[in-house]
């Protein structure tokens, strides 16, 4: 079963935000995009023969014809939304496991709120964007099968806490534990009782 894949590195720069010599205002980055071969913070890993494969279909499809974009704090879906575009994709490249691109930031309103960030110096989240499945392996790794397409790379807020959104068996989960998510409901029925009753006490 195929469903959308998310996962999320912190991003970080090889190079500082520079403007571009013959573009002014057009602000381009350098940094590391995704890992192959390696656990993901959301237990996930990637064989590097996948990210190759999509790697050169991403690169022959989007970034050779100039519309390799990504969004700011991506959707919950595999589509790109142009209204939300924050950054194009100019080249990837291999370097060791990690996935290397340069990243040019639209004059949008997504893409300078990207600038002004990188520019002031603080941390912001690179994530993957693709679909597909995972199998559990022995060891408790959920590795991406061989169905995974990537989509594109968004810029997120928050790259230490952000949630995985797919397990093996098409089941979405987020990092709330499901001891979290028995007490978040159980509190929402004792809220909708006491509105009913006013007569319970919350703990």
């Amino acid at each position: 079963m195929s469903n959308l894949i998310i996962d999320v590195i912190p991003f970080q720069p090889i190079t500082s935000l520079t403007e571009s010599k013959t573009k002014p205002g057009i602000f381009e980055v350098k940094g590391v995009l995704q890992r192959a071969e390696a656990e993901n913070q959301n237990g996930r890993v990637y064989k590097r023969s996948i990210l190759e494969r999509e790697l050169k279909k991403y690169a022959q499809h989007f970034i050779e014809v100039g519309n390799a974009y990504g969004e700011l704090d991506h959707p919950d879906s595999p589509i790109v939304s142009l209204k939300n575009a924050s950054h194009i994709v100019k080249e990837v490249w291999w370097k060791g496991n990690d996935v290397m691109g340069t990243v040019q930031l639209l004059n949008t309103p997504s893409g300078n709120i990207v600038k002004n960030i990188i520019m002031d110096g603080h941390t912001i989240g690179i994530s993957s964007r693709g679909t597909g499945s995972v199998q559990q392996t022995n060891e408790g790794h959920l590795m991406v099968q061989d169905d995974f397409e990537l989509v594109c790379w968004d810029f997120v807020s928050n790259p230490s806490t952000h949630g995985a959104f797919m397990a093996p068996g098409g089941l979405n989960e987020s990092v709330t534990t499901k001891k979290d998510k028995y007490a978040k409901v159980h509190s929402t029925i004792r809220e909708v009782l006491c509105a009913t009753t006013c007569e319970c006490s919350i703990d």
